[in-house]
């Protein structure tokens, strides 16, 4: 069988090329315009390459911060143009307030307004041809499922959203079919003697295996598995993929072989990124505990009008190796909000004032947990602290709940940039996976991607 494969990019190659031919579409432009215009301010040379390099180094900072390397946004064009213009106008204005690398102001301060719509446009014709071109159905990664029919349904759900390039275009039954066997209609079946027919008629990139039960795969099935590996076929692995893609461990999958999916980051045992790690938190909490004293006077004026009552509160958490301490907050709720019982914090919740709405949206109410990370009991980064009350019920619905202790709370972390709301058993489930892809990977640069995603998250108002 001679398979054709289609020309497609992962997901890591997209957004590299995003970024590179952002750069490169930004330079040629400004090239253009001081080759066609009477435009000084800057020149493309190598008397230039500090102030060029400077201008690269904004683009793709606040580019990240805006969000325009997020794959799901960058499909979009409206969020794309709205992304574009924002980081054009941060990047412009950082560049202007650094003359001592940038070139300093012209003259004629229209120079800026043409190098300011220059960018936007530079940016937004390559955006355009990325939406055109590589957003098309021709650069689909098509996907072949091969599973059990009673679990198709969650499987799907799980990637539908993840890659809007990533199509699962149909599955086969890996277990023995019979007429009485459940069928699922969301997705369309081959069947499996047409294994091979399927491969080179749906011009598929890529067989994903997500059988539970490796026993109860068909033998007809796994010869042309086998045959497909044996002439380099990409196979790839159901959790494998769903880790690749969405960035969580999917901890509902993972059986009595859970070993295999813990594989721990080496950074937890290194002692050289946990010094550097230690000190970015005393660095960031000493200098967030002077932010918060420059602001204290004015939080606690609104806090006596909007949000009657003690400013500050104190509350018990689970910390590493599940020891209690006490988290610092800022008030957020009524008093005594919890008069009827231990209760989920969800959206639009009663219980939040409408001073504490703005202050957790902020997230100016966790600049006292600063002290804790001073103290040691907390870090800059790391899965959220629970409350002792949730963390015994949770660990006992949750398979590897409490696996999420094995290293320091956090302010901020890989779960918070990515989901929102924890109101509920299926969200705990997925924060868990979002802590324990953290745990795994944790990198120095992981935790660099999640601050800046928590910058995203301050600037755009997403705060719980």
């Amino acid at each position: 069988m001679k398979h054709k494969k289609g020309i497609h990019f992962e997901v890591s190659e997209r957004k590299i090329l995003l970024r590179i031919i952002d750069l490169v579409m930004v330079f040629v432009g400004v090239y253009c315009l001081s080759l066609f215009f009477d435009f000084e301010y800057i020149i493309v040379n190598k008397d230039n390459s500090i102030a060029l390099i400077l201008l690269g180094v904004y683009i793709t900072i606040f580019g990240t911060i805006f969000e325009l390397y997020d794959l799901q946004k960058a499909s979009k064009f409206d969020t794309t143009f709205r992304n574009i213009v924002i980081t054009t106008s941060t990047v412009v204005l950082f560049y202007l307030l650094t003359p001592v690398l940038s070139p300093y102001l012209p003259e004629e301060r229209l120079q800026i307004v043409y190098f300011y719509f220059t960018i936007i446009i530079s940016i937004l014709l390559w955006r355009l041809i990325y939406l055109n071109l590589f957003e098309s159905p021709r650069f689909y990664k098509r996907v072949l499922l091969v599973g059990e029919v009673s679990n198709i349904d969650g499987l799907v759900r799980a990637l539908d959203t993840s890659d809007p390039n990533y199509k699962i275009v149909g599955f086969i039954n890996s277990e023995v079919s019979t007429s009485e066997s459940v069928k699922f209609k969301g997705l369309k079946e081959f069947e499996a003697k047409f294994f091979l027919e399927v491969i080179e008629r749906e011009r598929i990139s890529e067989v994903l295996v997500a059988s539970f039960n490796t026993e109860a795969i068909i033998a007809e099935v796994y010869h042309d598995l086998m045959m497909l590996l044996e002439r380099g076929f990409k196979i790839r692995e159901y959790t494998q993929v769903y880790e690749e893609l969405l960035h969580r461990v999917p901890i509902q999958f993972v059986g009595k072989d859970f070993y295999k999916y813990f594989p721990f980051s080496r950074s937890n045992e290194n002692q050289l990124y946990i010094f550097f790690h230690r000190a970015f938190d005393v660095v960031v909490a000493f200098f967030g505990l002077i932010l918060g004293s420059l602001l204290l006077p004015l939080i606690i004026i609104v806090n006596l009008i909007g949000n009657k009552g003690p400013l500050f509160y104190s509350q018990e958490r689970v910390g590493k190796n599940s020891k209690p301490f006490k988290i610092l907050k800022l008030r957020t709720m009524v008093i005594n909000a919890e008069k009827d019982g231990v209760k989920w914090a969800k959206k639009d919740d009663k219980r939040i004032t409408k001073f504490g709405k703005f202050l957790r949206r902020s997230r100016l109410d966790e600049i006292p947990q600063f002290y804790n990370v001073l103290k040691g009991e907390m870090s800059i980064i790391g899965p959220r602290p629970e409350r002792p009350f949730f963390v015994n019920e949770l660990s006992r619905i949750i398979p590897f709940y409490e696996t999420r202790h094995i290293i320091k709370p956090g302010l901020t972390g890989w779960a918070q940039v990515n989901t929102r709301y924890g109101s509920s058993i299926d969200d705990s489930l997925t924060k868990l996976q979002y802590d324990l892809y953290y745990i795994k990977h944790r990198s120095i640069f992981l935790d660099f991607s999640i601050t800046i995603k928590t910058l995203s998250t301050i600037l755009y108002y997403r705060g719980q």
